[in-house]
C-alpha cells in the first residue's frame, strides 16, 4: 500500500514514517504543497494524509485541486486546526476523514483501515449511473442532474446522495450514514447527517417535483421511487 504524507513539520512526519514502516506501508513524503502536487500527478497513491497549514498551497487548495482532477484517492486530513468549522470545510472540499494533532499512532492507524476498508466497497467504484425518476448521478463523470436541471454538489453531498441511490427505496440509517461517510470514529452524537440530508433536500426536491428523500421516523433516510 501507497501512502503520500503530506507534512511540513519533521518532527512529526518523522514519527509517522517511522510507524507507518514498522507496520510494512510504503511511504513517500511531501514537504510541502508544490512538491505534494507534482507527486499526485506523477502515480496513484492508495492514501494521502494531508495537513492544512503548509509553507505554500494550502491544504484546502489541494484537496479541491485533487478532487477537481477526479482523483478519488481516500485523503485523511492530520490538523491541529479542531474548530468544527475547520473539519467541516475540510470535508466538504473533499476529505475523506478529519484526525486532530496530536494524535496516538494506534488512532491514525484505526483511520487508515477503515478509509481501506471502505476504498474496497461496491459503491466507492466508478462506472454506473444511478438513477431514481429523473434525478441521475454520474458516478465517473460526477454529473448529477434532476431532469435537465444540473444540480452542483459538495463532495460530501455527493457521496451521500450515491449511498442513498445505491441503496434505492432501501432505509439508511443515520448510524449506517454516519460511518460510511464520515467514518467509525466521528462522534455518534453529531447531527451531521441530518444537516446534509437537509442541504441535499434543498437542491433536489424544488418547486413541484416528486419528493424523492424520504424520513423515515426512528429509523432514517431513503430515496424512494415515486409511486
Amino acid at each position: 500500500m501507497n501512502i503520500l504524507i503530506v507534512e511540513d513539520n519533521s518532527r512529526i512526519s518523522e514519527f509517522v514514517i517511522k510507524g507507518l514502516e514498522e507496520s510494512d506501508f510504503s511511504v513517500v513524503l511531501a514537504e510541502n504543497g508544490t512538491e505534494a502536487r507534482r507527486l499526485i500527478g506523477e502515480k496513484e497513491w492508495d492514501l494521502i494524509l494531508l495537513d492544512i497549514m503548509l509553507p505554500d498551497i494550502d491544504g484546502i487548495e489541494l484537496l479541491q485541486f485533487i478532487r477537481y482532477k477526479k482523483i478519488t484517492t481516500p485523503i485523511l486530513v492530520m490538523s491541529a486546526l479542531s474548530d468544527a468549522e475547520d473539519k467541516i470545510k475540510a470535508l466538504d472540499y473533499g476529505a475523506d476523514a478529519y484526525l486532530t494533532k496530536p494524535f496516538l499512532f494506534r488512532e491514525l492507524l484505526a483511520h487508515i483501515h477503515a478509509l481501506t476498508r471502505r476504498a474496497r466497497m461496491p459503491y466507492m467504484k466508478p462506472a454506473e449511473i444511478l438513477s431514481c425518476d429523473d434525478l441521475t448521478l454520474d458516478v465517473e463523470k460526477h454529473l448529477i442532474k434532476r431532469g435537465e436541471r444540473e444540480l452542483n454538489l459538495t463532495f460530501q453531498e455527493f457521496r451521500l446522495l450515491r449511498i442513498l441511490l445505491e441503496n434505492k427505496d432501501k432505509v439508511m440509517s443515520r448510524t449506517q450514514l454516519l460511518n460510511d461517510i464520515w467514518g467509525v470514529n466521528y462522534d455518534p452524537n453529531t447531527n451531521i447527517v441530518d444537516v446534509y440530508i437537509s442541504y441535499l433536500r434543498n437542491k433536489i426536491d424544488m418547486g413541484d417535483e416528486n419528493k424523492l428523500i424520504k424520513t423515515v421516523k426512528g429509523r432514517g433516510y431513503m430515496i424512494q421511487t415515486p409511486e
